[in-house]
């Protein structure tokens, strides 16, 4: 599955879950993403909750960022790099973040940053609408 592909399908998912949810406050909401309870109530969203297993290591996991929103990726590729094609990266240069590299490929690898499933950085960004947030520059925040 493409990057754009996964996109995509995860917007959608997001959509149906916060039209469920619009009865809710804002706080609600980002406290109704925490990994306990959407692994109860929205099983479907993730395929790891079906093993209780959790994207990040970390006691508090909110999941309503799940696919940060300083994550950038272009399925084409944006450059190469010696002589490998560079697929996705981080705009902010998260220290905790970290590159997945094959013989052809980089690939960002977010497993260590827990920048967008804090609830503090998630209420700074939040909107009911998961796309605005995606499309928005860090700059922007």
């Amino acid at each position: 599955m493409s990057y754009k592909n996964w996109f995509d399908t995860h917007a959608s998912k997001h959509r149906v879950i916060l039209d469920k949810l619009s009865h809710l406050s804002d706080d609600e909401v980002i406290e109704y993403f925490r990994f306990e309870n959407m692994v109860i109530h929205e099983s479907d969203f993730c395929p790891l909750y079906a093993e209780h297993t959790k994207c990040h290591d970390t006691e508090e996991l909110n999941c309503y960022l799940c696919a940060c929103p300083n994550f950038r990726f272009n399925d084409a590729g944006f450059t190469l790099e010696e002589g490998k094609t560079l697929f996705s990266t981080c705009a902010i240069e998260s220290p905790d973040g970290d590159r997945f590299i094959t013989d052809t490929a980089i690939h960002q690898n977010c497993s260590g940053c827990l920048v967008p499933h804090c609830e503090l950085y998630i209420a700074k960004v939040f909107d009911r609408n998961w796309g605005t947030i995606m499309k928005k520059s860090p700059a922007d925040r």
